[in-house]
């Protein structure tokens, strides 16, 4: 059985986690102060609830200024004498006209392409731009590309790979041996061989076990504190938990236990030998291996040899050789300048100015010219006060446990006086019922907010004030 002071501080363990995580919901509430990290000190069958405390305020006359000290300004105007004046109202200037210059007509010849050689296949009408693949084989073949002269031609000939053919002994079977043997030579006889040894077997004989029950206890008798259930209101998250002591019988549990009956055991037990009658084969004399030489063999045959691989050669047009023309031809070819007949204007006079003389343009204007200066005439107006009462906090909000009444300790006889007494105080105008619904924990809300009780709950402090016993 738990003592009183040991279930408290059990469950005090227990809800610390839940009231410190409701403390950190709230850490904005900066002008609330958290007294429910402790429980309080209750009796089994009595319950609290988290309720706002509110904060306390007191009234103070103080004088505000409502209006600064100011400046009236006033202005005098400047005065002004007016008179007429003759004023330049556009300078003389020089006026310049443009005479443009005069050209005449020529006509000139102009290069517009310069006379160049070039290679290409053919000096006909047909022949093409010779590619720089075919004028480097011409090069690497022996042909002086540079030192060709204009309409000069050269041709690609191609001369086959030489053989010649000779014959020559080759060998197709080199020397061999020949292993003729003689198998080696047995007599049958029959013979007892042991074919499993004689041992000793192990025999394992398993435990026996039985079956009883028992009674243990799995949870001692406790008091401990759980959530109420009973008429609350709810102000934020950190109001309306309600909080019991109650009083928890022990629990016990009927379980079956297996128990050794009889200890496991090992039994020996003698396994004879086992033989067989089997039928050997004794030697009697071995094999024996006799060697004999196969000579090598040859054969002649004819051998294709290269004497010349096969190869590409240039030679000028018209100059004859060993090879086959190819096909592939460049011819070194010059092509004339082109000219082309443009006209161009030449200057014959040039571009010059003539300038005439512009005079200037005059007007007459009234001129303003100031007799007396514009004057400030400043007076002083005085500030304005006005006294004011402020309200000052003294203490802030709370949230604390207080004592509530919750379904264990409410019957419809004290809910009809708690709703006669706050139809008294003129916060509630419902029915006379007995039934604690929203509409009653509205008045009561109503009754504490109007006395300066703390909010939350149905507390004991609601019901001293209300005179219900």
């Amino acid at each position: 059985m738990f003592t009183k002071s040991f279930a408290s501080a059990a469950v005090l363990a227990l809800l610390l986690p839940a009231t410190q995580a409701i403390g950190a919901s709230h850490e904005g509430m900066k002008d609330r102060v958290d007294a429910t990290n402790t429980l309080p000190d209750a009796k089994p069958g009595e319950c609290y609830a988290k309720v706002i405390v509110p904060a306390k305020y007191e009234v103070k006359a103080e004088k505000v200024m409502i209006k600064p000290e100011t400046e009236k300004v006033e202005i005098k105007p400047a005065a002004f004498d007016v008179s007429e004046k003759t004023v330049v109202a556009k300078e003389g200037y020089t006026k310049i006209k443009a005479v443009p210059a005069k050209f005449r007509e020529e006509i000139e010849e102009v290069e517009i392409s310069p006379s160049r050689t070039v290679w290409v296949t053919s000096l006909g009408k047909k022949g093409i731009p010779a590619s720089p693949a075919l004028l480097a084989a011409a090069k690497t073949n022996g042909i002086a590309i540079e030192d060709a002269k204009v309409g000069q031609c050269f041709k690609e000939y191609f001369i086959p790979a030489k053989f010649e053919q000779i014959e020559k002994e080759v060998l197709v079977k080199e020397e061999s041996e020949e292993i003729k043997i003689a198998p080696a030579q047995f007599e049958e006889a029959e013979e007892k061989v042991v074919v499993k040894q004689a041992s000793k077997k192990k025999v394992y004989k398993p435990a026996e076990y039985e079956t009883i029950e028992e009674k243990i206890e799995i949870e001692p008798a406790k008091s401990v504190w759980k959530k109420g259930d009973g008429p609350i209101t709810r102000i934020d998250n950190s109001t309306g938990e309600i909080m019991c002591l109650v009083q928890v019988p022990a629990k016990y549990q009927t379980i079956k236990k297996t128990v050794l009956k009889s200890e496991p055991a090992v039994d020996i037990v003698e396994v004879p030998e086992e033989t067989k009658a089997v039928k050997v084969s004794k030697l009697v004399s071995d094999a024996v291996i006799d060697k004999v030489k196969i000579p090598a063999k040859y054969k002649k045959v004819t051998i294709t040899k290269k004497v010349s691989d096969a190869k590409f050669v240039w030679r000028p047009a018209g100059v004859d050789g060993e090879g086959t023309y190819t096909g592939n031809q460049i011819c070194l070819k010059e092509v004339p300048a082109k000219y082309a007949k443009v006209k161009k204007l030449v200057l014959d006079t040039a571009a010059t100015v003539e300038e005439e003389k512009v005079p200037p343009v005059t007007k007459v204007v009234k001129v303003k010219k100031v007799v007396a200066e514009a004057e400030e005439i400043r007076k002083k107006i005085p500030a304005v006060y006005k006294t004011v009462e402020k309200r000052a906090k003294v203490s802030k909000e709370r949230l604390e446990w207080r004592r509530v009444l919750c379904k264990t300790n409410m019957g419809p006889d004290i809910n009809k006086r708690i709703q006669q007494a706050l139809k008294d105080a003129g916060v509630y105008n419902g029915p006379i019922d007995g039934a604690i619904g929203r509409g009653t924990m509205s008045a009561v809300e109503r009754f504490q907010k109007k006395n300066g009780l703390p909010t939350g709950g149905l507390t004991i402090d609601v019901l001293e004030k209300l005179g219900v016993k």
